[in-house]
Parts: structure tokens; sequence; C-alpha cells
């Protein structure tokens, strides 16, 4: 019977998850391995270049390791291959095995410039969104907008992570990835994220948007993402650096909007953090005693 309940468990948290991932999340088994294609273009760009690389370097494997077996069993001893004591340079085969190895590093260097010149590109943002890490959690600043607001690891998180908490960690949707308060952005839009930190390096990383960018006290890093239009939905990350002690709980969530849900937010959000700072007036003072007796005469 705990058997069966555990199992059920498993089930309901893995369809939660599966939820409000993106589609990438479905799918198991090698897939998983490698780099996601993302819901940005830039994203799909760096996967692009990421496989293209990969099979340059699985060629150039084939070609090495086969010409290493090939050596080793075509002249190995049982077969009567006698070791050569002679054998000096051949100036033709060093040339070549220096050429071809500088023509491959410029036709790998070519695409990888120009994604790197594109990813460093953040002109022309529509929304610019100040990133400050801290030990433990992430603070969004919407410059111009007069929004801000501190992320941290959600409570059902946090409680089940304490040692002794009697909380079994499988019950917990998204477990240790989850946040209180996620980062808003509307789809559609280049947004340009300004990333530092407040105490020690962190690192802003979500992998499905194409960023991982060091957060530096001191320092500003830019980094930029543009949702593809129409995708909504939820992206997790998580800080890429060692931090300190917490740096497992203090993940990224993502939550893309379309452009009309995510100015109405915007809206409200700002409007409410104005109320709430505004100043509270002063109470009237307390009436005097011969103040309220000249009134009541």
């Amino acid at each position: 019977m705990t058997i069966r309940k555990t199992l059920a468990r498993l089930a309901l948290s893995a369809a939660a998850g599966v939820a409000t991932l993106p589609a990438r999340a479905e799918e198991s088994g090698w897939a998983q391995l490698n780099m996601p294609r993302g819901v940005t273009d830039i994203s799909r760009k760096i996967y692009a270049l990421h496989m293209e690389i990969f099979w340059v370097c699985v060629a150039i494997g084939v070609v090495v390791f086969g010409a290493m077996i090939w050596s080793l069993i075509r002249y190995r001893k049982s077969r009567g291959a006698i070791a050569d004591t002679t054998l000096v340079h051949n100036t033709r085969v060093e040339v070549v095995w220096t050429i071809v190895p500088v023509i491959i590093l410029i036709a790998m260097a070519v695409p990888a410039a120009r994604t790197l010149v594109e990813i460093e590109d953040t002109s022309k943002s529509a929304l610019d969104i100040k990133v400050t890490g801290f030990q433990w959690g992430w603070e969004y600043e919407y410059l111009d907008a007069g929004v801000t607001y501190y992320s941290h690891l959600d409570r059902a998180s946090d409680a089940a992570r304490e040692l002794g908490s009697g909380i079994d960690p499988t019950t917990v949707p998204h477990y240790l990835l989850n946040v209180d308060r996620p980062l808003v952005v509307p789809n559609g839009v280049k947004v340009r994220v300004l990333i530092t930190a407040a105490d020690v390096i962190h690192s802003w990383w979500v992998k499905d948007l194409g960023i991982k960018k060091d957060a530096i006290p001191g320092f500003v890093n830019e980094a930029w993402f543009k949702v593809d239009d129409g995708w909504t939905g939820l992206l997790r990350g998580n800080c890429a650096e060692l931090c300190g002690r917490d740096h497992g709980f203090m993940p990224i969530v993502v939550d893309v909007r379309s452009k009309a849900d995510f100015d109405a937010w915007l809206k409200n959000t700002a409007a409410e953090q104005k109320q709430a700072a505004a100043p509270i007036p002063p109470a009237a003072p307390p009436a005097t005693a011969a103040a309220s007796a000249a009134a009541s005469g």
C-alpha cells in the first residue's frame, strides 16, 4: 500500500511538472542530455552552432581514432610488423596536418563569432530589467516603470528542504525549482537584463532563453532575449555559480505573458507599490479639554 501511495505521488508530481514546463520537458532519454532549443531565436542559433561544432568534432574523432585503430591492427607485432627505427620527419605530412586543422578552426570560428556578436547586441531593447543576485535570491527592478521586488525560493520547497521536516520532497511540485515571485516578461519583445550582485558572485542562467551571465558585485553585465511571439508559460533556471552554503536554493522562474497581459500586470503592480510607498498622513492631534468644552458650548 505504501509503495502504491509513493508511486501515485510521483505520478502527480510529474504531471504537475509537465504542465508548466516547455514542450521539451516531455522528451525523455537521450534528448534530455543535449542542449535545449529554447523559446527564443538566439537560443536556437546557439543550439544550431552547438550541433554544427559537435558534428565537426565527431568527424575529426572518427578520422583520428579510425587511423589509430587501423594502424594498431594493420601494423601489430603478431603480423610480423617491425618498428622503423630510421623514421625521420616528413615535411609534406607535417605541412598537411598543420594546414588542415587551421582551416577547420577558421571554418568553426566564423559562425561562432557571428553568433557571439549577436548574443552581445543589446541595442534596440523595448524593456530594461535590472537583476541583482544576493544570498540567496534575486531582486528584479523594471527600470523606468517603478516596479521592484524580490524573488526567493517558494515556501513549500523551503519547508521540505529542512532536515527533519518530515515532508516528502517528491510531493512538492517543482521542488527547489519554484519561487514566490517570478520574473514577469512579455513575449515578442526584446528584453535587456542588466545583471549584477550585492554580495558575492552569482550567475543568472535560464537555458531556454539562451542566457548565462555572471552577476558580479561592482560590475554590470548585459544580456538580452526575445521570447517567440505567441509563446506563454513558465521557464525555470538556476544560479550557476557556487555562491555559498545555500547556493542550491535560489532558483529562477520567468513568467512569459502576452504583451497585453504584461502591460496590465506592470501597470497594476506599479500602482500597488506606489500606494504602499506613499507616506501615511499624520493623525489629527487629540482635542484638549478646553477645546472640547468650547465646542460643546
